[in-house]
């Protein structure tokens, strides 16, 4: 301690007088100062290697861990553009088919309609043809009707029971 309050005492005088080198190795502790020196790095230079060293393997680590997370997240990113493409073909094929679909459901529903429409007709025509031919039976019925009236009122002027008996043994014979 002594040692080291004069070498501190003389440094402090010396930066008082001013700045000089001294050139004498033994007052200068010069050979003190080297061996203290070379003391600190002997004994230093391996906890500070040892320090460095882990601080490289710790680094080292840090990087390769890095990089094992990149090749992950590249391996990652691979997959995930590949099942970005899947999807994406996927969803342009259910596109496909949904127009295919509804291509098929138009034409469907248009043959359909077009069927129904013709069923219909059909049936509309038979429907008229069944009215006609009922207004035509009701107007024959309706003429026969009127005709049968005049005949009628006609005859009832000149049938005698004589005309009578014959008309209803003509009927008679006919039945026969």
């Amino acid at each position: 301690m002594d040692l080291l309050n004069q070498t501190l005492d003389r440094f402090s005088t010396q930066i008082a007088e001013g700045v000089s080198l001294n050139t004498d190795i033994f007052e200068a502790n010069l050979i003190n100062l080297i061996i203290l020196v070379g003391g600190l790095f002997y004994l230093l230079s391996g906890a500070l290697s040892e320090s460095l060293s882990e601080r490289k393997q710790k680094i080292l680590g840090a990087i390769q861990e890095s990089e094992e997370r990149l090749e992950e997240a590249t391996t990652k990113l691979a997959e995930s553009e590949t099942q970005l493409a899947q999807a994406q073909m996927v969803i342009e094929s259910i596109g496909k088919d949904a127009e295919v679909t509804a291509k098929n459901v138009k034409s469907t529903i248009l043959t359909d309609g077009k069927t129904e429409i013709e069923r219909l007709s059909a049936s509309a025509k038979g429907q008229i043809t069944t009215i006609e031919a009922r207004v035509r039976k009701q107007i024959s019925d309706y003429v026969v009707a009127l005709a049968l009236k005049r005949i009628t009122m006609q005859l009832e002027g000149k049938l005698n029971s004589s005309l009578q008996q014959q008309i209803i043994d003509k009927n008679i014979s006919k039945l026969a």
